[in-house]
C-alpha cells in the first residue's frame, strides 16, 4: 500500500470506531528514539524516516510535526501522501493539540496507542482535550491495518558487558539505585527505557539497529530485582551474571500480567514510561513521577568508561584517516556514490579491534544533500560523488569499549570562497566551545551561544542542538544532558560525554557540520568556586581546504594547530605508506 492508501484504511477504522483524530507517535513501549522494526508505525504509515516527529490524522486532514533537522527531508518523503508538514518550533506553526481541537467537534474522541504513548504526552493531551470537551482513548488502530509486522528482531542474543569495561558491577548499580529509591520514599521502581535497562544490568543486545540494547523491563524493590526479557535471547554468561547479581529472569510477555499483582506500593517511575504501565497500576498504588535515577548515573561516566572512550577514539581515528585519504585521493578516479562512500567507511571501521557496528546510519550528503541534516542515502536513488563539490560525512562506530560520533566536511573540488567562509564560521564555533571554561552548576543552554556566536554575528544560525549526550557502548544519543537553545535544567557534571557539532546549511546548495566528542572535567578551584572545561576526545584532522585561516583569531588558530599536533601524536604510529604521508600534510600547522 502507498502512504495515502494506508491513511485511507486508517480513516475507515477511525469512522467505524467514531474517532475524530488518531495520533501516531514515533515510539515503542520503551519510548526509544530509534525503534525496532515492528514499532516503526509512523514511518510505515507516512514514509517519513526521521528519528523525531509524529503524525496526526483526522477524517479529512493529516499532518506531520517535526523539528528543524528534517525541514528539508520531510517534504520529499511526504510527497504524495496527503500529509502536510508542520515545522515544530517555527513561528506560525500551531500546537498539535490546539490544531486537533480546532479540527474535531466538541465531544469528539482522540485515539492513541497507549503502549506507544508516554504518560507525559497522555497527561498533556488529557488536560487540554478535556478542558475543551474532547476525550482521549486508547485504541491501537494500526494493529488492524499493518498486518505483516516483523518481530523477529526480538531473538537477537543478549550478552554481558563485563565489569572490566563497565567500571561498576550490577550489584553496585542496583545498590546505588535502591539508595535513591529510599531517598524518594519509593518501595517499587520500574525501568522501561532500554538503555537504562541495559546499563543497570551490564548487558547489551541488538534489538534496535545501531543501538546495543534489547527489549526488556526491570522491576526493582528493596529486596528483589526482576528482568522481563525474551528468555531465549539470554546467553549463558548473561544468565550467570543475572543469577550472581540476584536478578530473577522473567518472560517479557509476563510484564503487564505481573503488574496486576502490585498493590499499595509507592512506585518510582519516569513520566516518559508508556501509558499502559500507568493504566495497569493507577487503581491500587501511588506514583512518584521522577527521572529514572540510573539515567543520570549512566550519563556520568566513570574512569573506566572514559578510558574506553579514549581507546576507541584512537581506533576510530585511524579508520577515519584511512577513509578520508581514500575518499580525497580516489574521488573522480573510481565510481562512487553517497551510499558506497558510507559502505566504504563502515569497511574501514570494521577493520578495527572490537568493532560491533555503526552507532547510527551514516549521513553522507554530497552537494545540496549535505543541507539535509539527517540525510540517509538509499542505494537506488542517491547521488554520484564526483571531484567537483563538497561533502558532509557524519558517522560513528560501536565498539565493545565505547561509542563514537564524528562529522567532517570536505572539499572534493575547489570550494567557493563563500563556502570556506561559512565553513570556518562553524569551525570557530566548535573551537570556542572546545576552549570554554565554566563554573560548576552551568547548564548546556548557557554554553550553546559559544558555538553559534560567529554565525550569529552574520545573521546566520543552524536548526539543531549543538550537543547531545553519548553513551558508553550504548546509545549514541543519551540524556539527560545536552547543549542547545532549549532550557534543560540538568547541569553539566564531570564525566558527562557530549557532542560538539555546530553547522551551517544552505538549502539546495550545501551543508556544513563539524563534530567532535567532548567530556566534562574539573579544571580548577579558585576563590570564586570550582570551574570545569572540556576534554576533546575525537582524534581526526579537519580538512584544511575548507578553512579560511584569516577568519580565525590567534587563540583559535593556536587551538586548531595544537589539536592537529595531538592528532599526529596519537595516530602517526598507527599509519603507514601513502596514508601516513597524506595525514602528516593534514596536521601541519596553519
Amino acid at each position: 500500500m502507498t502512504a495515502s492508501e494506508k491513511i485511507s484504511a486508517l480513516r475507515q477504522k477511525m469512522q467505524e470506531n467514531n474517532i475524530g483524530a488518531f495520533i501516531i507517535y514515533s515510539a515503542d513501549p520503551h519510548m526509544s528514539e530509534y525503534l525496532p522494526a515492528e514499532w516503526q508505525e509512523r514511518t510505515w504509515l507516512s514514509g517519513f524516516t526521521g528519528s523525531a516527529g509524529f503524525v496526526v490524522v483526522t477524517k479529512d486532514k493529516a499532518g506531520l510535526w517535526t523539528d528543524g533537522r528534517y525541514f528539508v527531508q520531510a517534504p520529499k518523503e511526504l510527497a504524495g501522501s496527503g500529509i502536510d508538514l508542520y515545522k515544530d518550533g517555527m513561528d506560525g506553526t500551531p500546537d498539535y493539540i490546539d490544531w486537533i481541537i480546532s479540527e474535531i467537534p466538541e465531544g469528539g474522541k482522540v485515539a492513541v496507542n497507549a503502549l506507544a504513548t508516554s504518560h507525559a504526552n497522555w497527561q498533556l493531551l488529557q488536560e487540554k482535550l478535556s478542558a475543551k470537551g474532547r476525550k482521549i482513548v486508547d485504541l491501537p488502530l494500526l494493529k488492524d491495518i499493518w498486518t505483516d509486522r516483523n518481530a523477529s528482531a526480538r531473538k537477537n542474543p543478549v550478552f554481558v558487558h563485563p565489569v572490566e569495561r563497565a567500571g561498576k558491577s550490577v550489584t553496585e548499580k542496583l545498590n546505588d539505585i535502591r539508595n535513591k529509591m529510599e531517598e524518594l520514599g519509593a518501595s517499587v521502581h520500574l525501568i522501561s527505557s532500554l538503555d537504562d535497562v541495559a546499563w543497570t544490568l551490564n548487558l547489551r543486545g541488538s534489538d534496535v539497529q545501531a543501538n546495543p540494547v534489547f527489549l526488556g523491563y526491570i522491576l526493582l524493590t528493596k529486596n528483589e530485582a526482576k528482568l522481563y526479557v525474551d528468555l531465549d535471547k539470554l546467553e549463558t554468561d548473561a544468565r550467570k551474571q543475572l543469577d550472581d547479581s540476584c536478578v530473577k529472569m522473567m518472560p517479557y510477555d509476563n510484564f503487564f500480567e505481573d503488574l496486576k499483582d502490585i498493590k499499595d506500593e509507592k512506585i518510582l517511575i519516569s513520566p516518559n514510561s508508556n501509558q499502559s504501565i500507568f493504566e495497569a497500576l493507577k487503581e491500587n498504588n501511588t506514583f512518584i513521577k521522577a527521572p529514572v535515577p540510573g539515567n543520570l548515573m549512566k550519563a556520568i561516566k566513570n574512569p573506566v568508561e572514559l578510558q574506553g572512550f579514549r581507546t576507541v577514539m584512537q581506533r576510530d581515528g585511524v579508520a577515519m584517516v584511512k577513509f578520508l585519504h581514500w575518499l580525497t585521493s580516489q574521488v573522480g578516479k573510481e565510481p562512487m556514490s553517497e551510499f558506497t562512500v558510507g559502505e566504504k567507511l563502515r569497511g574501514f571501521r570494521s577493520e578495527g579491534k572490537n568493532f560491533v557496528g555503526e552507532s547510527f546510519g551514516s549521513i553522507v550528503g554530497f552537494k545540496e544533500n549535505g543541507a539535509i541534516m539527517h540525510y540517509s542515502a538509499k542505494q537506488e536513488e542517491c547521488k554520484e560523488v564526483t571531484a567537483e563539490a563538497t561533502i558532509l560525512v557524519d558517522s560513528g562506530g560501536q565498539y565493545l569499549e565505547g561509542t563514537t560520533d564524528i562529522t567532517r566536511t570536505l572539499a572534493l573540488g575547489k570550494p567557493s570562497e563563500e563556502f570556506k567562509h561559512n565553513c570556518t564560521l562553524a569551525l570557530k564555533g566548535l573551537i570556542q566551545l572546545s576552549m570554554v571554561k565554566f563554573p560548576k552548576g552551568t547548564r548546556g543552554v548557557q554554553l550553546d551561544a559559544f558555538a553559534r556566536l560567529a554565525l550569529w554575528k552574520e545573521g546566520k544560525d543552524y536548526n539543531h542542538g549543538t550537543g547531545h549526550g553519548v553513551g558508553s557502548f550504548m546509545n549514541v544519543h543519551e540524556g539527560p544532558q545536552n547543549i542547545r537553545k532549549d532550557m534543560n535544567m540538568q547541569d553539566l557534571i564531570p564525566g558527562m560525554v557530549l557532542s560538539n557539532e555546530p553547522g551551517f546549511y544552505y538549502e539546495n546548495h550545501y551543508g556544513i557540520r563539524h563534530e567532535n566528542l567532548i567530556a566534562v572535567r574539573e579544571k580548577e578551584t579558585t576563590d570564586f568556586g570550582t570551574f570545569y572545561d572540556f576534554e576533546t576526545l575525537t582524534i581526526c584532522p579537519f580538512d584544511r581546504n575548507v578553512i579560511a585561516a584569516d577568519l580565525l583569531t590567534e587563540p583559535e588558530k593556536d587551538w586548531l594547530n595544537s589539536y592537529h599536533e595531538w592528532c599526529r601524536e596519537k595516530l602517526e604510529n598507527e599509519l603507514e605508506g601513502d596514508v601516513k604521508t597524506w595525514f602528516l600534510e593534514q596536521v601541519k600547522p596553519l
